[in-house]
């Protein structure tokens, strides 16, 4: 008897996730709730809805979206496949009419006789070979039976500070050293303020825009144990330099003295390619983190690769929970893909889907499963949200700062980039050519 594999979410991870399976020759019985039930956001019948922008982002080869694009159309993928066929004009980026995108994807799926399209809400993890694609606003219940399966590993709500990459922050404007000297000389980097650029500063921060929140996003008690910096600087002009910007136990080896205040950057990842800024949760715009956190000296220049959120965004400890593959460490037959993993964005959630269909399918075939090389962009996310050294895990959208950096270091950023997407598409041909060996 041939074994099928239960698909639980109907998003861009499950699709894809269906997809790789039905096309490796795996019967599929791919679950979707809707129209038995809706979440707050979704309000259309078809699968792969998207709920927030109609955009896929860059297009070009050269930018980390890009980039991930084109590794995934190497796979087969059927979002990108759809969004060829729904693509509405938006400069370099690709963009989507949203429900001839949906519509296609669903057609593509129901025409596929690998695929069985089963509309009913799951309620709890079923026993067998299951791949878990529940996006961020998944059932109470499901929630739930994922909540008892991983713990307290489940996060309901992110509530996420900026995190910049390594080589933008300008040190000649910082300094490495913990508080009082406690720990290693580079644990963290301290970005130093004087009175008038801490003044500067504050002012422009109680007076920055703020994103709009949907109703299914708030929750006070996200606020209360982790404090919006711009809420912290509202009550008062001194408020944070009591707080996460306390000047006290650090010195400005380029003064001698202890600045007026001062942001700690700590390492996001034991490479220290990327760093966070602790205790810079935000609800503010991104093009309004950028302008006002870059008036910070030392990051004037920073190259921000994934900006400060509070929301609903169900998702699991990854880091403890996840090998590269996408597959559970707890249970055998039992992966997760989409945003649940950590993954952040459209295409994000739709290529750990494509990691997870295709592994679960070597797996039933008896083939030892893979992960792309950490050089390609699907398998720099996948190592991401599976790498017990990330601190602190946070989500994670496409970026360059997660690849392996290019030696000898080339400081033009443009030719740099274009270097990393070079070497990315040639290694996931590469990859790709092994496997089918």
């Amino acid at each position: 008897m041939q074994r099928t594999v239960k698909v639980i979410g109907g998003g861009l991870a499950g699709v894809e996730a269906a997809w790789q399976l039905a096309e490796n020759g795996i019967r599929v019985e791919l679950y979707e709730m809707k129209p038995v039930k809706f979440s707050p956001a979704h309000k259309k019948e078809t699968l792969a809805e998207l709920v927030c922008s109609n955009s896929f982002k860059a297009m070009r080869p050269e930018s980390a979206a890009g980039l991930l694009k084109e590794e995934m159309r190497r796979f087969g993928s059927i979002c990108i496949q759809a969004a060829q066929r729904s693509r509405v004009d938006a400069g370099g980026a690709l963009a989507v009419d949203r429900d001839i995108f949906s519509r296609l994807v669903t057609e593509m799926i129901e025409n596929n006789e690998n695929i069985e399209l089963i509309r009913q809400e799951v309620t709890g993890i079923p026993d067998g070979d299951v791949i878990v694609c529940a996006g961020p606003l998944a059932s109470e219940k499901l929630s739930e039976s994922i909540r008892e399966l991983c713990g307290e590993g489940l996060h309901f709500f992110d509530a996420a500070a900026p995190i910049v990459t390594s080589d933008s922050i300008d040190m000649d404007k910082a300094f490495t050293a913990s508080r009082y000297d406690r720990g290693g000389d580079d644990d963290y980097i301290n970005c130093s303020m004087n009175k008038e650029e801490y003044e500067r500063f504050y002012s422009e921060l109680v007076n920055g825009e703020s994103a709009q929140l949907h109703s299914f996003d708030r929750r006070k008690d996200v606020y209360e144990g982790c404090m919006p910096i711009e809420v912290m600087a509202s009550r008062g002009a001194d408020t944070m330099r009591f707080g996460p910007l306390k000047p006290v136990g650090l010195r400005d080896p380029r003064t001698g003295h202890r600045p007026w205040a001062v942001l700690q950057l700590r390492k996001e990842n034991d490479k220290g390619t990327m760093y966070n800024l602790v205790g810079f949760q935000t609800n503010l715009k991104f093009s309004e983190q950028k302008r006002i956190f870059s008036l910070i000296p030392a990051l004037e220049n920073a190259e921000f690769i994934r900006y400060g959120v509070m929301h609903r965004n169900t998702f699991i400890n990854s880091p403890k929970l996840l090998d590269s593959d996408y597959s559970f460490r707890g249970r055998d037959g039992l992966f997760f893909a989409g945003q649940i993993t950590g993954v952040e964005g459209y295409m994000e959630s739709a290529s750990s889907g494509i990691l997870a269909g295709l592994n679960m399918a070597r797996r039933i075939k008896g083939l030892d499963t893979v992960t792309p090389p950490e050089t390609t962009m699907i398998g720099a996310l996948s190592r991401y949200i599976s790498d017990e050294s990330v601190k602190n895990f946070q989500p994670m959208g496409a970026n360059f700062g997660i690849l392996p950096p290019i030696e000898p270091h080339i400081r033009d950023k443009k030719e740099r980039y274009k270097v990393l997407a070079e070497r990315g598409i040639n290694d996931i041909e590469g990859f790709l050519k092994d496997i089918k060996e």
